[in-house]
């Protein structure tokens, strides 16, 4: 399986998702921090040493934000399993590699947020634009140099049971992301979708 980076789960109501999980498996999410000028706020779950769960919604700090949400958050209606993310350590090489492969990776844009604590976090990331993707084809993150992961500040309390991703192309998808991350990815042959059971001490939540 890729070692992945992190799963992005999004609904239309972040303290509802919160809960959500926390009712399955018996795990509660940590505060993450707010997206500035993007209308998002997000909390997070550990799974690993570089690996986590981000949940994602709209910010009730940023009430008078205008336009479109990351990840089609503002048409969500239900906690949804939106995409994944491959940690690069060059991203400029990286979308290089998927645009060899056929897919346009997006654009590299600057992002950061300050946590609950004040440690402020910044990184690059590309998400690849096309909708027909579903989200299949993971976006591609480059946390640099200086950065601490988000993940090892969290306690590793959610296990990913199986993460199962299907799009009618997966051809393209596959080779796409054998240019960003090592490791083997089964994508079925089907309408694109994404689920995943997560783990905890309390049960199991399938999106």
């Amino acid at each position: 399986m890729i070692d992945f980076d992190h799963l992005v789960i999004a609904g239309p109501n972040l303290a509802e998702l919160v809960r959500l999980v926390e009712e399955s498996t018996g795990v509660r999410s940590v505060p993450g921090g707010p997206h500035l000028g993007l209308g998002t706020t997000n909390e997070l779950i550990g799974v690993g040493p570089s690996t986590y769960v981000e949940l994602i919604g709209p910010d009730p700090k940023q009430p008078d934000h205008q336009g479109l949400r990351p990840f089609g958050i503002n048409e969500l209606t239900e906690p949804t399993l939106v995409t994944w993310a491959v940690a690069v350590s060059d991203i400029d090489a990286a979308l290089a590699g998927v645009v060899a492969a056929g897919i346009d990776p997006g654009q590299s844009l600057p992002m950061s947020r300050v946590r609950p604590d004040g440690v402020k976090l910044s990184w690059h990331l590309a998400v690849p634009p096309s909708p027909d993707l579903g989200g299949v084809m993971p976006f591609s993150i480059d946390w640099g140099a200086e950065t601490p992961h988000p993940a090892g500040s969290l306690s590793p309390d959610l296990e990913i049971v199986d993460l199962t991703l299907s799009h009618e192309n997966p051809q393209p998808i596959k080779a796409a992301i054998a240019a960003i991350a090592e490791g083997a990815i089964t994508i079925a042959t089907g309408p694109p979708t994404m689920s995943v059971t997560l783990r905890g001490p309390g049960g199991d939540l399938r999106l």
